[in-house]
């Protein structure tokens, strides 16, 4: 499906649709828990349902209804077949730790993309703690030989992947004995690692936790059911708080300002660059002003690159974006997805190590070729809001990964769009 967007303003109040980090955490802990748990207010989208598919395939009865989804845990089978997780990273790393529980061999799989996503630094890990698994020179597919993991002492990188961590963590609980992860780099991505533990303690489990997130300890415990809310996702409110800061008005509602969730940094963000930004209890707003350029470390927060390159491409000035270094192994390489779109639209734009410069100007439409990047489409199509222009976003429907009602959701703020 082809977009095309055209210059315009947005006014009025959207909902942020529901978490995909934290709906992914409870389907997997809910499997866990020997039970019935429910999930109120889930996220649907590809890569929720590509774990709500795999769960199933592990033997976990999952009921869907309209706005809950109620799950019958502790009881995983080996599957009758390999496991898809379509184009979903977190489905296939928290996946293959989840599959070490289940007696016998699961090998997951995924889509061309998902081939490309590096996978060792998990396959090592696990096999620290007793786990008989193997990977394809470092990347899926994965092949796990489950029964009930040894656990004891892990180390492993932290700055590669926080999935591989929160992966590890997981399982923790359910194995022989105590086990304790040490990082022999720094974390990146923190917030995510914090949402795992804070999931796992509405499951009844408690993790240990060095203050820098360097040192985890996990005794053994069991998952209990829980009755799970899952909060806003501020990562999708990003896109449309930007929206608004460029090119009108907008409030979004559904968001917990106090969440774990490391893209609530786009707040402070849109401040720093002089936006015009409010947050109050349970929603946030934004609307036009005039930026100037700025700075901004993405380390702890990669899914707002591609919406704060789009932000300093608008500003005055120079933005320097830093810590992008791991975001070569997203859904598309970003760093070069956003470069070329940014190029494409006449916007002037560099990359120096792990840091990218973006000079402010007056972009103007184009094609975009999003790489079957949800983030991507979704960034370039706030962009061409203020373009000189049409602009024309190819494979517009990658946004079900995380956002399925994303274009709906932008037309009826005022997002002027037609089918090319």
């Amino acid at each position: 499906m082809e977009l095309v967007i055209s210059r315009g303003m947005v006014d009025g109040r959207a909902k942020a649709p529901s978490s995909k980090s934290y709906t992914h955490r409870a389907l997997f802990l809910s499997a866990m828990a020997d039970g019935r748990s429910n999930i109120i207010s889930p996220l649907s989208s590809e890569d929720t349902e590509a774990t709500r598919g795999i769960l199933e395939e592990l033997g976990v009865p999952i009921w869907r209804g309209r706005d809950r989804w109620e799950v019958d845990g502790g009881h995983l089978h080996p599957p009758g077949s390999e496991l898809n997780c379509r184009g979903s990273a977190t489905t296939l790393r928290l996946g293959s730790a989840v599959c070490s529980l289940a007696d016998g061999e699961s090998r997951l799989t995924g889509s061309p993309s998902l081939l490309r996503r590096p996978v060792g630094p998990l396959v090592e890990g696990l096999r620290q703690m007793g786990v008989e698994c193997s990977d394809t020179w470092g990347f899926p597919p994965v092949v796990i030989k489950g029964g009930r993991p040894r656990g004891g002492m892990v180390r492993m990188r932290g700055d590669i992947s926080s999935q591989y961590i929160s992966a590890l963590l997981l399982i923790a609980p359910l194995t022989q004995r105590t086990t304790r992860l040490i990082l022999t780099t720094p974390l990146e991505s923190k917030p995510y690692a914090s949402m795992t533990m804070e999931a796992q303690r509405r499951f009844g489990v408690q993790v240990k936790a060095s203050g820098d997130m360097r040192f985890f300890e996990v005794e053994g415990q069991d998952y209990r059911p829980a009755d799970f809310t899952v909060e806003g996702d501020w990562s999708s409110a990003a896109y449309l708080l930007a929206a608004g800061a460029i090119a009108g008005r907008v409030r979004v509602e559904n968001l917990a300002p106090k969440s774990l969730q490391a893209d609530t940094a786009i707040v402070g963000f849109l401040r720093e660059m002089g936006a015009s930004v409010r947050a109050h209890e349970g929603e946030a707003e934004a609307e036009a002003s005039s930026l100037e350029g700025f700075e901004a470390d993405v380390s702890d927060c990669p899914d707002l690159f591609p919406i704060l390159v789009v932000l300093g491409a608008v500003a005055r000035g120079r933005s320097l974006i830093r810590g992008v270094r791991r975001l070569e192994y997203k859904e598309s390489n970003r760093v070069e997805a956003m470069l070329d779109g940014l190029k494409t639209m006449g916007i002037e734009a560099h990359r120096r190590g792990d840091e990218v410069l973006v000079v402010g100007g007056k972009p103007m439409g184009g094609v975009i070729d999003p790489k079957g990047d949800h983030r991507i489409a979704m960034a370039f199509s706030i962009l061409g809001l203020v373009a000189e222009g049409e602009t024309i976003i190819l494979d517009a429907e990658c946004v079900s990964k995380s956002y399925p009602l994303y274009w709906e959701e932008m037309e009826s703020l005022g997002m002027p769009i037609r089918r090319a």
